[in-house]
């Protein structure tokens, strides 16, 4: 993991060489599509407030579980047992990133949605939100945060999400079996170069033509900045998004041309 001031350091890199975010100069259709109506989107949802209120909920529950960690660099170091208010602090998606994720899940009308990473079920709310959506299978490794998430989720009343527990690596295949051909898979875990590309792959086995991947922190360390540059030289991706936190994956055969863009977000 990059310290704080590698981050800013690489942020102010990218704000250097990044689109200015508006869709000047911008010459893919598709991808000037993308900025103007779902970046430059800045519609207020009464579904944004709904979830926000549950994580104001979780940030004041200051109740201690027990925390299983698969992945990489975990921001709590080596415990295992960590208050719900700090995981959400800490570990959920901001209300800027759950907000894009909403805005792709919804304007590109996706109905089958996998997540790699539920932590307490915010980002999954998000994806889940969309009227389009009809299925959503979410993976985490730590059982009491996969609980805590479906009270949340159930609390918010998006009954068609489905938490799985325990390690991607025996998780992904039992979901990929469940949902084939998701249109929109989000991978938020483990955080180390080799898993990364492995469960790219494997999501990739069952991708469609419109299939929508989002790699978040792909800038968060040397290890996931190698993961990206391998996921944007795979022969199957057509484009790629950079937005710094986050990464998007386009398999789209409409561009004759592979095609990588870091825009301004």
């Amino acid at each position: 993991m990059y310290n704080p001031l590698e981050l800013s350091l690489k942020y102010v890199r990218y704000l250097l060489r990044a689109s200015n975010g508006r869709g000047h100069g911008i010459h893919s259709p598709f991808v000037f599509d993308f900025v103007t109506s779902v970046l430059n989107d800045r519609s207020w949802l009464h579904t944004f407030d709904r979830i926000e209120g549950y994580r104001k909920e979780l940030l004041a529950d200051r109740r201690v579980i027990r925390v299983e960690d698969f992945g990489a660099g975990s921001a709590f170091g080596d415990r295992t047992e960590k208050r719900i208010c700090d995981i959400a602090r800490r570990a959920a998606k901001s209300p800027k990133l759950g907000r894009l994720l909403y805005r792709i899940s919804s304007y590109y009308r996706c109905r089958k949605v996998l997540e790699l990473g539920t932590s307490l079920g915010i980002s999954t709310a998000y994806l889940a939100a969309p009227p389009s959506v009809e299925k959503v299978i979410t993976l985490e490794g730590a059982k009491a945060v996969a609980s805590r998430a479906r009270v949340g989720l159930a609390s918010l009343e998006l009954d068609k999400v489905r938490v799985l527990e325990g390690n991607f690596d025996d998780t992904l295949a039992i979901a990929l079996g469940q949902m084939p051909s998701p249109d929109l898979v989000f991978v938020d875990g483990n955080h180390r170069e080799e898993p990364t590309i492995r469960y790219f792959r494997q999501c990739l086995e069952t991708a469609g033509d419109d299939s929508i991947f989002i790699f978040d922190d792909i800038h968060w360390s040397r290890d996931m900045e190698s993961a990206w540059e391998q996921i944007k030289l795979h022969p199957e991706v057509r484009c790629t998004i950079d937005l710094f936190f986050v990464g998007i994956v386009l398999f789209r055969k409409s561009f004759l041309e592979k095609q990588h863009f870091v825009i301004r977000y």
